[in-house]
């Protein structure tokens, strides 16, 4: 039965922003801006109920998919240096069905146009391989993030 059924994948997402890393770091870490940007095609607006950014601290966001059926993330953080990298563990549902479990990490590092991002994943789908639109939904959030950066005034 295809439901029983594991799969496994892993993916890194780089990005390069003209923006400054710390700028870029915010992005992720301070509910406020990460709502004005967070999303992908797939699913729109979603609602971040939680961002407690600290090590054992967690995200609980949910939006709408395109299908109707409900999109929650669940995640914790385990590894915070602040400016530069952190680790969390996240469970995604779609329709209250458990989807995937994974471990991702973001890194944002100094580069001569700005900040280069590093985003890696790798977990485990459970009874669907879905790694590759995991993987196109994290590259369309990298491009909302884009524009996001580009309207702001890195003085600001």
């Amino acid at each position: 039965m295809t439901g029983d059924r594991l799969f496994f994948g892993a993916f890194t997402v780089e990005r390069t922003y003209a923006a400054s890393p710390v700028r870029v770091f915010a992005a992720f870490t301070d509910r406020g801006i990460k709502q004005r940007w967070m999303g992908c095609e797939e699913v729109r607006a979603p609602v971040i109920e939680q961002l407690d950014f600290r090590v054992g601290g967690r995200e609980i966001s949910r939006g709408g998919g395109g299908d109707g059926a409900e999109h929650l993330f669940e995640g914790t953080y385990l590894d915070i240096v602040p400016d530069l990298r952190f680790v969390f563990a996240f469970v995604m549902h779609v329709g209250g069905r458990k989807l995937s479990a994974s471990i991702a990490s973001v890194e944002v590092l100094a580069d001569p146009g700005g900040a280069r991002l590093i985003f890696n994943e790798q977990g485990v789908y459970f009874g669907e391989d879905g790694w590759a639109e995991r993987e196109e939904g994290t590259v369309q959030g990298m491009k909302q993030l884009a524009a996001w950066l580009a309207t702001q005034d890195e003085a600001a």
